[in-house]
């Protein structure tokens, strides 16, 4: 039985990928959502933002929409611990509001951003919307 959507997260853009997932690879996350999309799943991934990142996060949507992700999660990162990277920066709401336009604009069925949203934000909606 194939699961309703399969999801996995790039969590941050291309740039900072070595740096916030040490040993996730940008292109590889990428080849794992194309290889689901090809099965027939609906895929769905997501991106943190606040690390530093500056203009990739559209060419992130590109890079997402280029391996046919339908759904897309934005929301703030919040350093869990001091253990890990610090918050480079805290993303206005309006901004939020302005990368889900250009999202559903790039072609995503579903965009979720928000600075709470996390990658099973309205989960429920991502199954009976599509």
């Amino acid at each position: 039985m194939a699961p309703d959507i399969l999801s996995h997260n790039l969590e941050t853009v291309r740039r900072l990928t070595k740096q916030v997932r040490i040993q996730a690879k940008y292109d590889r996350s990428l080849e794992v959502l194309m290889r689901s999309k090809r099965a027939g799943l609906r895929t769905k991934s997501g991106i943190m933002l606040g690390w530093g990142e500056r203009q990739e996060v559209e060419e992130s949507m590109d890079d997402l929409r280029s391996v046919g992700v339908d759904i897309l999660t934005l929301g703030q990162y919040l350093q869990p611990t001091k253990a890990h990277l610090p918050v480079a920066e805290f993303i206005h709401p309006d901004r939020f509001a302005r990368f889900k336009e250009v999202g559903m604009a790039k072609g995503f069925r579903y965009v979720e951003s928000g600075p709470l949203v996390r990658s099973s934000y309205h989960a429920e909606k991502h199954l009976f919307d599509l």
